[in-house]
């Protein structure tokens, strides 16, 4: 059976009318789930920025996405911190006064609200994470002197070591002391402040 141009046009102008006012316009979504999000400008040692990591509210929980650049290839250990201070040059360390991972009281790390999935360096520097997590709330990383969001300079192996290792110098077999407190993710290279820190 053949049909009229004319009616396959109209045809296909009431279709695409009807799904206009049913669809949602996509730009207006993502803005209202961006509601509340924080910009967090992360920096090295140096004082270079090396990208940002934005934290996005989401039904108690927030969404982490970082895109980052200037850092060397491999993996690294990814976490909230407990204090809002990035300070460069503090006495025990680069960023040192962001103090320990962002915890409750007798967690062990692989378990602290402030671990995150290590994040993933390609070999030309950049790094780009988009994770949802519901260890904190963008208002507990706002809460008193606020939080910092810290990249280590080696992997974190989030305390996961088997029974069949020993630490050298250590009593018992499985991860020692440090590792249970960092996951071994080594040196902090970049940090940047969630709320009224320094």
């Amino acid at each position: 059976m053949r049909r009229s141009q004319p009616a396959i046009v109209l045809a296909l102008a009431v279709l695409v009318a009807g799904c206009g006012e049913d669809a949602t316009d996509p730009a207006a979504s993502s803005e209202q789930s961006r509601e509340g999000a924080i910009d967090v400008a992360m920096a090295n040692a140096d004082g270079d920025e090396v990208g940002t990591v934005t934290l996005v509210p989401e039904e108690g929980k927030v969404r982490v996405e970082a895109e980052l650049e200037g850092l060397e290839p491999g993996f690294h250990g990814f976490h909230v911190h407990d204090s809002g201070r990035c300070e460069p040059e503090a006495p025990e360390g680069a960023f040192t006064t962001a103090k320990g991972h962002l915890a409750g009281a007798g967690d062990v790390h692989g378990q602290h609200a402030g671990d995150m999935p290590s994040l993933y360096v390609t070999e030309d520097g950049r790094a780009s994470l988009n994770v949802l997590l519901d260890g904190f709330t963008t208002e507990e990383l706002m809460a008193d002197d606020g939080t910092a969001i810290m990249v280590h300079g080696d992997p974190d192996n989030f305390a996961h070591v088997p029974d069949r290792y020993t630490a050298s110098g250590a009593e018992k077999p499985g991860p020692d002391e440090d590792t249970r407190k960092t996951g071994d993710a080594g040196p902090r290279v970049a940090c940047g402040v969630v709320g009224t820190g320094t």
